[in-house]
């Protein structure tokens, strides 16, 4: 068997969901927001989040591209890392993300050896800052550290992906030169720990994106092809504010937020469509019904902003409980559709 069926493919994913709510029940204890605590993992909030969830879920969208069964090794760690901090089982935990970061970024640099091209090679240099950030986890136990390599880690995921697609409207070779440049920036930024740079080169590469992302053009479009290129548009705002915050050295947790909340999840909101069912092979058809959530998730975001510049808790908490509500809104109606599909 060279691959893995879809139906062995569906537990990867619930691992990574487990964590997914575990990160952020844990995120609104933090807040206050008056949810219980759901164990030991609550400390572990940005890991299980960046490291378990979204590793688990970008390294089985990778493994699934690779096609070999050894690739779904680096999903598997990171899924069962985030299951064994949420228990308690700290260390362990964050070896087998070590673990699964280290077969993730395998995984990212074979791909990039098939196809050598500066997409591939950009997704594998986002793959290394997963790593990173991992180890930095497992070797020193410094959230802290980690955090400009999760950063660098969705960016260059999500810059490399959008980068691939821009083969249907061709980018000046300069530009697409200097989107390399912007990405070694980044990662450079986040292995010496600068956030100022880091900012400026986020900034950077938003502005990239609004100018040459074929989303740009499919914005006029209508259905699907709308609905994605919104989300991917109003996700660079979030990006580009993030940006700008680090780069002045101001409010750090409204840029980490903007960034991680505006940008990743609005990311997560557009492509969900079209990678579940890749990944599952089920359907999911688009509906209107999934800007809903979208609105939820922005509102709740410059909500949570507007209470940071205000050092407002009870508002701060408000914006966290939306995060959260957004995220729960989106899976549910996803879930709709694709059970609606199945009928």
């Amino acid at each position: 068997m060279t691959d893995l069926p879809p139906p062995a493919r569906a537990p990867l994913l619930v691992l990574g969901f487990v964590s997914l709510v575990i990160g952020v029940a844990g995120g609104l204890v933090r807040l206050n927001a008056g949810v219980p605590a759901p164990g030991p993992g609550v400390a572990w909030h940005g890991a299980l989040m960046a490291s378990a969830f979204f590793g688990t879920l970008i390294a089985l969208e990778r493994a699934v591209a690779i096609g070999k069964v050894w690739a779904y090794a680096a999903p598997a760690a990171c899924g069962l890392g985030g299951i064994a901090i949420s228990a308690g089982s700290q260390t362990a935990g964050l070896w087998l993300l070590a673990s699964g970061g280290a077969l993730f970024g395998a995984a990212s640099l074979e791909i990039w050896r098939r196809q050598r091209a500066l997409h591939t090679a950009v997704l594998a240099l986002g793959a290394l800052c997963l790593l990173a950030a991992n180890l930095w986890l497992a070797f020193a136990q410094a959230p802290a550290r980690a955090v400009p390599f999760w950063v660098a880690f969705f960016v260059l995921t999500i810059g490399g992906e959008r980068l691939e697609l821009s083969r249907l409207a061709p980018v000046p070779r300069a530009a697409r030169a200097a989107f390399g440049a912007l990405a070694v920036a980044l990662a450079v930024s986040a292995a010496i720990a600068d956030l100022r740079l880091l900012g400026i080169v986020l900034v950077a590469i938003a502005a990239w994106l609004a100018r040459y992302d074929l989303a740009v053009r499919t914005v006029h479009s209508t259905g699907i092809t709308r609905y994605i290129a919104l989300c991917l548009l109003t996700g660079y705002l979030w990006l580009a504010l993030g940006g700008v915050l680090f780069a002045l050295g101001a409010a750090r947790d409204s840029a980490l937020h903007s960034i991680l909340l505006g940008f990743v999840f609005s990311m997560v909101f557009g492509h969900a469509p079209v990678i579940f069912p890749a990944v599952l092979r089920i359907a999911l058809p688009y509906h209107a019904s999934f800007y809903a959530p979208l609105a939820v998730l922005h509102a709740s975001v410059l909500l949570r902003f507007a209470a940071d510049l205000a050092d407002h808790s009870s508002l701060r908490a408000a914006g966290g409980v939306g995060n959260a509500l957004a995220i729960v809104f989106f899976i549910l109606t996803a879930a709709a559709l694709a059970l609606t599909a199945r009928r």
